[in-house]
This record gives structure tokens, sequence and C-alpha cells, in this order.
């Protein structure tokens, strides 16, 4: 599987580190504990399409925002994922 870094080019996956799904970018404002709880410990399996964290740790070490196809294996979109958190802003 190769990752398109934004920074680096492309680039075999194992160069880089996945750190899980992007939902951990809508991260809950406020103080609902209830919200918090499933922020932090309830995850999906999904299959097809899922938007993820990876991390050039062997190049630029930035965090990217990857839509991959979980059952193919097919990279859809690589961003920054600073650029994705500020856009949902």
């Amino acid at each position: 599987m190769r990752i398109h870094c934004p920074h680096c080019g492309e680039r075999d996956h194992r160069e880089f580190e996945y750190l899980g799904s992007a939902k951990l970018l809508e991260r809950p404002e406020g103080g609902d504990a209830a919200a918090f709880h499933d922020y932090v410990f309830q995850r999906k399996n999904p299959t097809g399409e899922n938007a993820e964290l990876w991390q050039h740790v062997m190049g630029c070490s930035a965090w990217l925002h990857v839509v991959r196809n979980v059952t193919t294996h097919e990279i859809i979109a690589v961003k920054l994922a600073r650029d994705v958190k500020e856009a949902a802003r």
C-alpha cells in the first residue's frame, strides 16, 4: 500500500503509523461525560470507506487524514489532519 504524503510525496505504508479513526478529530466540547466516554472508548468496525489518522513517522512527522477503503486498501484521499480540523470549524 502506498500513501501520498502532501509534504514528501508517495511513500510505502511502512513509513507511516496508523493512529486510529479520524473520529478523534471531533473531540466533544463542554463537560458532557457521556459524550466524552463515547469519544474515547466507542469505535466502529466499518467495511468500505473509512476516515483514518496516520502519522508519517519515518518522514516529516505530519499527521494525515486518510480516506481508505478498508476492504481493498485503496487510498481515496489524503489531506493534512490540521487542514481537515480547520475546515470543520
